[in-house]
């Protein structure tokens, strides 16, 4: 049995690394252990048992110090709340626990949880705005017409931008011209 304060290079004791590691008892029930030397110290104080009790190994959630609420955005752009099994919009929730948010908004409003074939529609268009008044319940063919019918109409205020932009400047070009023809 090795004494207290004794050191030993990490691959004498099987462990990877070229490390050293000093025999150290925890501070709090003094189980002795080998402990990794971090600058001339050992790096662990406490063993792992007392270390989870003042430090919790379960930190998901709220419990997590990196937690930011329970919202996050997807990489298509919509909000995702996380909610719990408690919950009753729970069974709307992905294998992660999350739902999005417009769909969640939606089940809150009409009381119930959405069937999977129930789509919920941005009116606006922005996946952001998740105001009750700018969400839309629609079956799939309906959202597909709704999508076709509003990318028409956005081309088509496209079109007419454009020709805005060319009539203003045709009417430059007539003034500029008038302008020549006084000066002669």
């Amino acid at each position: 049995m090795p004494e207290l304060g004794e050191i030993r290079r990490a691959r004498e004791l099987g462990r990877k690394g070229s490390n050293k590691c000093v025999w150290h008892a925890c501070i709090d029930c003094g189980k002795e252990r080998w402990v990794m030397l971090k600058k001339g110290k050992p790096r662990n104080l406490l063993c792992i048992p007392c270390a989870n009790k003042i430090f919790p190994y379960d930190r998901s959630g709220n419990k997590n110090p990196r937690w930011k609420g329970g919202k996050r955005k997807n990489k298509e752009g919509y909000v995702l709340i996380k909610i719990y099994p408690n919950d009753f919009f729970y069974p709307m929730a992905d294998g992660h626990s999350y739902i999005k948010e417009h769909r969640l908004a939606m089940a809150k409003y009409l009381g119930r949880c959405l069937q999977p074939w129930e789509i919920v529609h941005h009116i606006n268009g922005n996946r952001q705005d998740n105001r009750i008044g700018n969400l839309q319940l629609v079956s799939e063919g309906q959202h597909n017409q709704v999508t076709i019918l509003e990318n028409k109409i956005d081309r088509q205020s496209q079109l007419i931008e454009d020709l805005r932009k060319e009539v203003k400047l045709l009417e430059w070009h007539i003034k500029e011209l008038e302008e020549r023809s006084c000066v002669k």
